[in-house]
C-alpha cells in the first residue's frame, strides 16, 4: 500500500493569531471539529492548544490522538492548526456513505414471473438443490456465491466452520443481534456502537430505552451492516442460509448512522475499539468521504479543504495502524466506482456533503481512497456468477489484494441485452448476494404484506417452525469483502495459536494465505474489457493489468474457502 504523504500545516505567526481573536465576531453559533493531534506531543499540550483556540473537547481517543471539540469561535479551524501540538483539524460533518436501498416496484404478474425464473436458477448455473446435503440450509440452493468459493458441506464446511474464539468485527451501520440467522454468533457483551443519531441526516431519534439517541448495539436501521455479518457467519442451523464462518463469533462495532453516513470520530474509536478487546478479522464496507479521492495538497482545493483532507489521512491511518499492531487483520471494499484507483484522473463526486457541493479536480495517484487504500488493509473487489468482475467495482494492479463475490446484476447466465427492461429487472436479481435482512428495516420500507411475506421478490423469507426470518438481494463491493473476511477467519481458526485460551494470527501470515489459496483468475481477452453486451457506456471499460497469478482486476484471485483450510498452512496453489 502507499503511505499517505502527510503535509505538515504551516505554522502561523503570535500576531497573525492574535488578529483572528480580536475579529472574532460576537455570538456565533457553536460547530463541532475533529482535531487530530501532533505525534509525539503531550495530551496536555494538545488539549492546552485546543482550549486557547476556545475548544471545547467533548470526546477523545487518546490512544491516537483525536479529539472531537466544540467550539463558538468562527476562526477555530485556522487557530488550532497553527499550533504545533496540532497535526490537524476538519470540520465534523460525515466523512462515509453507503448508498440507500432502493426497492425495485413490480406487479403481481412479473412477481410470478420472477419466482419462476428462481426456481431455474439452481439449474441454469448447476448449483445442488437445498436438501441435497444434510447440512445444506434451505436457501443453500440460491446462494451461488458459497459455491464459487466452496463454502458448502461438502466443501470447507467438511474441515474448518470456524471457532466461536475467533471474533469477527463488523464496523458498519450495526447488526441485527437479533436476526434468528445471525443470534447464535453474535455477541451481546462485546458488541458497542460509537454513533449517536443525527435527526439532520437521519431522521427523528427513536426513543431509546435510556432516553438518549444512541441505539442498543444490537441493532441496525439501515440493512447494510447485518447483510455483511450474516455473509460471514450466520451459522448453520436449519434457518435460511449458512455464511462463510458459520461458528465464528460476530462483534457489531458500530461507526455508521442509521442513514448510511460515517462520522470520523466513531470510525476512529471503533478501530481503537477493535484492537483492544482482540478482534481477528475486521470488516470495513465504506468509504471515508466526503472527500472520495482524499488529497494532501491538490492546488484545485482550498488551503481549508486540503487541510481537512490531510486530517482524515492522518486520522484514519493512525486508527488502522493501531487496529493493526494489535493483531487485527484489516479488509475493506474496493468501492462501486469503476475506476482504476491506480490510475485516477478525475474526481468529479467531492465533496459529496452537504449535497450539490462537489466539483471536478484532477487527481493523480498520490490521492488515496480509505480506508480501502490504507496501510496494511487488504482491498476487495467483486465478481458476479460467472466469475466476470462486476462492472461497478473499483480495480488495480496496485490496490487489489483478492476478489471475491459480491454480485453483479447484469452478468451471466440469466441477463441477456435482448431481454426487455422487465424481464431484465428481474432476472438479475438472484446475480446478486443474499444475505439476512433486519425485519423492523423490512417494515420500515414497507416491503412486507400484512401476513408477513415479501411484497417485492429482492427479499426473501424463510421459516423454521414459527421462527421466521428475512433475507434480501444486495450487490456491491460492500458484498465482496465480508466474503474474504470470512474465508480470513476460518484461516485464523484453523492455523492460529490457540496457546492461553484465545486464538491469535499475525495479520502479515493471514493475508498470505488468503492470498496464496486464492484462485488464480486471469485477465479477460482481450484485456480492455468492455461492459457494452451489458448495455453500459464506454465509461465502463475497464484495462486489466498483470498476470493470471495477479492483476488489477482479481489481484492474487478469487478467494476459496475450502483450499484456505484443506492442506497445511494453506498450500493451496
Amino acid at each position: 500500500m502507499r503511505r499517505a504523504i502527510i503535509v505538515a500545516v504551516a505554522a502561523m505567526t503570535a500576531l497573525t493569531v492574535a488578529a483572528l481573536a480580536a475579529a472574532r465576531p460576537a455570538g456565533p453559533r457553536a460547530a463541532t471539529y475533529v482535531v487530530v493531534y501532533e505525534t509525539g506531543v503531550s495530551k496536555a499540550s494538545a488539549r492546552a492548544a485546543i482550549r486557547a483556540a476556545d475548544g471545547t473537547v467533548v470526546r477523545e481517543n487518546a490512544k491516537v490522538g483525536v479529539a472531537t471539540v466544540v467550539t463558538k469561535n468562527p476562526s477555530f479551524l485556522l487557530e488550532v492548526s497553527s499550533d504545533a501540538a496540532i497535526l490537524g483539524a476538519t470540520r465534523n460533518r460525515p466523512v462515509g456513505r453507503i448508498a440507500p436501498r432502493v426497492e425495485p416496484k413490480i406487479d403481481a404478474a412479473q412477481e410470478r414471473q420472477l419466482r419462476k425464473a428462481l426456481r431455474g436458477v439452481r439449474t441454469m448455473r448447476g448449483l445442488k438443490l437445498a436438501g441435497s446435503h444434510r447440512d445444506a440450509e434451505p436457501l443453500a440452493g440460491l446462494q451461488w456465491d458459497m459455491q464459487m468459493m466452496h463454502a458448502t458441506p461438502t466443501g470447507s464446511y467438511q474441515v474448518e466452520r470456524g471457532d466461536q474464539k475467533v471474533l469477527v468485527g463488523i464496523l458498519d451501520t450495526g447488526v441485527d443481534g437479533t436476526h434468528p440467522d445471525i443470534a447464535p454468533n453474535f455477541s451481546n457483551a462485546l458488541s458497542r456502537n460509537f454513533t449517536t443519531d443525527v435527526p439532520l441526516v437521519d431522521g427523528p431519534c427513536a426513543n431509546e430505552p435510556d432516553g438518549s439517541c444512541s441505539d442498543p448495539a444490537n441493532v441496525d436501521e439501515n440493512s447494510h451492516g447485518t447483510h455483511v455479518a450474516s455473509t460471514i457467519a450466520s451459522p448453520i442451523n436449519g434457518l435460511g442460509m449458512a455464511g462463510v464462518a458459520p461458528q465464528v463469533t460476530i462483534v457489531n462495532i458500530r461507526a455508521g448512522q442509521d442513514s448510511g453516513y460515517f462520522f470520523l470520530q466513531p470510525s476512529v474509536d471503533a478501530l481503537t475499539y477493535a484492537g483492544d478487546i482482540g478482534v481477528d478479522v475486521a470488516n470495513m464496507s465504506y468509504f471515508i468521504d466526503p472527500w472520495w479521492m482524499n488529497c494532501a495538497a491538490n492546488p484545485a482545493d482550498s488551503p481549508t479543504q486540503q487541510l481537512e483532507q490531510r486530517t482524515i489521512i492522518a486520522a484514519t491511518q493512525r486508527a488502522l495502524d493501531y487496529a493493526h499492531a494489535h493483531g487485527v487483520t484489516l479488509i475493506a471494499a474496493e468501492g462501486n466506482e469503476h475506476t482504476d484507483l491506480g490510475k485516477p484522473t478525475t474526481d468529479v463526486l467531492s465533496p459529496d456533503f452537504p449535497p450539490g457541493t462537489a466539483y471536478t479536480r484532477n487527481v493523480d495517484n498520490s490521492c488515496l481512497v480509505l480506508p480501502t487504500e490504507g496501510n496494511n488493509v487488504m482491498s476487495v473487489s467483486s465478481v458476479g456468477p460467472s466469475k466476470r468482475k462486476a462492472d461497478y467495482s473499483n480495480y488495480g494492479l496496485e490496490q487489489t489484494t483478492v476478489a471475491a463475490p459480491g454480485g453483479f446484476f447484469r452478468d451471466d447466465p440469466l441477463w441477456k441485452a435482448s431481454d426487455p427492461p422487465a424481464v431484465r429487472n428481474l432476472a438479475g436479481i438472484p446475480n446478486q448476494i443474499l444475505a439476512a435482512f433486519p425485519k423492523n428495516v423490512a417494515e420500515a420500507r414497507g416491503v412486507l404484506n400484512p401476513d408477513g411475506t415479501p411484497k417485492t421478490p429482492s427479499v426473501v423469507r424463510d421459516c423454521r417452525g414459527s421462527t421466521c426470518a428475512y433475507y434480501q438481494w444486495i450487490q456491491g463491493t460492500s458484498m465482496a469483502s465480508p466474503h474474504a473476511v470470512g474465508v480470513a477467519s476460518l484461516i485464523v481458526s484453523k492455523y492460529g495459536d490457540k496457546r492461553g485460551g484465545g486464538i491469535t494470527m499475525d495479520p502479515h501470515a493471514v493475508q498470505e494465505i488468503l492470498q496464496d489459496t486464492a484462485t488464480d483468475t486471469p485477465c479477460p481477452d482481450p484485456p480492455l474489457h468492455s461492459y457494452a453486451d451489458k448495455l453500459r457506456p464506454a465509461s465502463f471499460n475497464a484495462l486489466c493489468e498483470g498476470t493470471s497469478e495477479f492483476n488489477g482486476f482479481y489481484g492474487h484471485g478469487i478467494v476459496d474457502a475450502l483450499a484456505a483450510v484443506a492442506t497445511p498452512r494453506g498450500q493451496g496453489k
